[in-house]
């Protein structure tokens, strides 16, 4: 199936997104004071890790995580706490989730990503 041009900017930007992600959760894991937090951030870089490799085979390109989300969450964990941090954490997944509707529709290996970051939204809120 051809992917138009607009479709293409939405995978990438959700690729590099998820990547992101990665990074973000591993360095949350190893910031977080709880051991079930840290459990729950390990897990979730490990599904954002299989998102990012589906939109990769489907963009077909490799890109590298960065590492703002990674540097910034962590420091705002330290700074905020986790009852003000995870709420903007989970806003995010669900965020994402919005995001990929627009695909998800013509693309169905999407529709799963899609709706695993409704259930990650949900498992960080589940952590308060």
């Amino acid at each position: 199936m051809a992917i138009s041009k607009e479709e293409r900017k939405v995978l990438l930007k959700a690729q590099q997104g998820e990547l992101d992600a990665v990074k973000m959760y591993n360095a949350l894991a190893k910031t977080v004071t709880e051991e079930k937090d840290a459990e729950i951030f390990r897990q979730l870089a490990a599904e954002e890790g299989r998102h990012a490799a589906v939109f990769k085979a489907m963009t077909g390109e490799v890109l590298k995580p960065k590492s703002t989300k990674a540097i910034l969450l962590p420091s705002l964990y330290r700074v905020i706490g986790r009852k003000k941090l995870y709420p903007m954490i989970a806003k995010g997944e669900y965020d994402a989730e919005k995001k990929y509707i627009s695909v998800a529709a013509r693309f169905s290996e999407v529709e799963s990503v899609k709706n695993d970051e409704h259930r990650h939204g949900d498992m960080i809120m589940s952590l308060l």
